[in-house]
């Protein structure tokens, strides 16, 4: 059972432009939602959800991590074991650090121009500098200036 009481303006506040209702109710307990999904079958569908996200950002971190293990490691910046770059050590120029092994047939000249093909004579000087000698034997090893 519940009552209705209508309320003038001027005994709550003087901002109210229209009348104020208030129900009355002698039921202490209110009563239950009757249309609509449960708490629990909403809870349980917002639980599955985050699972099913969970479960695809969990796939997307793993595929990421074997694409970026099947890169190449010279992308990243990776070294050789003698310490020199992968790109210095792919690269048919000789820079400076690396370290060559003189093969028959090889003259300083040879080897300044594999250094410095724009200025090979600066680097030949640099080379004779090096070693302080004109002469490389085969087999010799030589620190690229």
């Amino acid at each position: 059972m519940a009552a209705v009481e209508v309320l003038e303006t001027l005994e709550l506040d003087d901002y109210s432009p229209a009348p104020y209702l208030r129900l009355y109710s002698d039921d202490p307990t209110p009563r239950a939602l009757v249309h609509g999904t449960s708490v629990a079958r909403r809870r349980a569908a917002r639980a599955k959800v985050q699972r099913r996200r969970r479960r695809a950002l969990v796939t997307v971190v793993l595929l990421s991590a074997v694409a970026i293990l099947a890169v190449p490691g010279h992308v990243f910046g990776a070294t050789t074991g003698g310490g020199l770059s992968t790109d210095l050590a792919n690269s048919s120029d000789l820079a400076s650090g690396m370290s060559y092994v003189v093969q028959p047939g090889d003259t300083i000249g040879s080897i300044a121009r594999e250094m410095n093909s724009v200025d090979p004579a600066a680097a030949r000087a640099s080379l004779v500098r090096e070693l302080g000698s004109d002469v490389v034997v085969p087999g010799e090893h030589v620190l690229i200036p």
